[in-house]
């Protein structure tokens, strides 16, 4: 039975990213997603279930992303809500429906500052959707897209946000599965929120909620996932948020491939640069935990995200005094 749970409070609803503003596959879908256009932001408001969609806000090849306001609420008060619902076509199907089942439950149980809350949830028949708060500012890959370059201090600052949400779902018995920067919003101020819930397992879940898709996220994958999803654990997420603290040091993902095929191999056998010749500004110890994270036997990485916090939290220290 669904369970409709109400906001308690209007989010912040400045600029113009969902809590989930589908960059990744799956659910979220790198090459299909389309932004609003004027056409589209002129068509009057309409509603699904209780919620008044306002704004279509973009579009992957299973779901939607609108900004939604609840039913009845004024016109003069802001929609605060991003409603993400299943396309027409992919409203019966049962994998796409597993994985909005699987954020939803995700969403709702593990609750944190750096993750991404599922206020209220619709997922037994159609029309299918999760309701979260509307988050200002934009994800990760947004800022990198558009050249932005991250100084050590910066760095430290929004992978240990990161980590702390890796942390909530640690202690609560998840993993992520699907960190990328993608999936890490940023807002105005900095606050870090990880996104995207669909591809979350249990520490003993013995397979995937569904077959991983790869593109767009390839990148990040940790090698353990290219070869048997069961030996996949929170170790890999460590290694993923590695790629991620790479590509901002450096400007460019650790490894590279023609193919997936040819990625795959490189996650497998390939040792990462020299973040040292690629960034020589970034110290020696930052140099050496990205190398530790970036480790292909998941025992020689950090074996907890609280462990790499505080790996993190005093390397962070150290930047920040430096940069005084």
């Amino acid at each position: 039975m669904d369970q409709e749970i109400g906001p308690t409070a209007e989010p912040s609803c400045r600029d113009s990213l969902p809590a989930t503003h589908m960059t990744q596959t799956g659910l979220m879908t790198a090459g299909g997603v389309r932004r609003m256009d004027a056409a589209v932001q002129a068509r009057p408001a309409r509603r699904a279930r209780q919620w008044e969609l306002v704004e279509f806000a973009a579009e992957g090849s299973l779901a939607r992303i609108y900004r939604a306001r609840p039913a009845g609420t004024p016109a003069s008060q802001p929609a605060g809500y991003a409603v993400k619902m299943l396309r027409p076509e992919w409203q019966d199907e049962p994998e796409a429906i597993r994985l909005l089942q699987r954020e939803a439950l995700v969403g709702r149980s593990v609750s944190h500052p750096h993750l991404a809350p599922v206020l209220s949830a619709a997922v037994s028949d159609p029309p299918r959707l999760l309701v979260m708060p509307w988050l200002s500012g934009a994800s990760l890959r947004a800022r990198l897209d558009a050249g932005r370059r991250f100084d050590v201090a910066s760095t430290l600052w929004i992978i240990r946000q990161a980590a702390e949400a890796l942390d909530a779902l640690h202690a609560a018995g998840w993993m992520h599965g699907d960190v990328s920067p993608g999936n890490l919003h940023l807002s105005p101020s900095g606050h870090v929120t990880l996104i995207d819930l669909s591809f979350a397992k249990r520490q003993d879940e013995t397979g995937s909620v569904a077959d991983r898709p790869v593109v767009g996220t390839f990148y990040y994958l940790a090698p353990e996932h290219v070869t048997s999803s069961l030996a996949a654990d929170i170790r890999s997420d460590i290694y993923s948020l590695g790629a991620v603290m790479f590509e901002m040091l450096a400007g460019r993902v650790p490894f590279e491939g023609r193919d997936l095929a040819e990625l795959a191999l490189a996650h497998r056998e390939s040792p990462p640069p020299d973040l040292a010749r690629l960034a020589p500004e970034v110290p020696r110890e930052v140099a050496h935990l990205v190398r530790r994270m970036l480790a292909k036997n998941p025992l020689l990485r950090p074996q907890t995200p609280r462990e790499l916090i505080g790996r993190l939290v005093r390397l962070e220290v150290a930047a920040f005094s430096q940069r005084a």
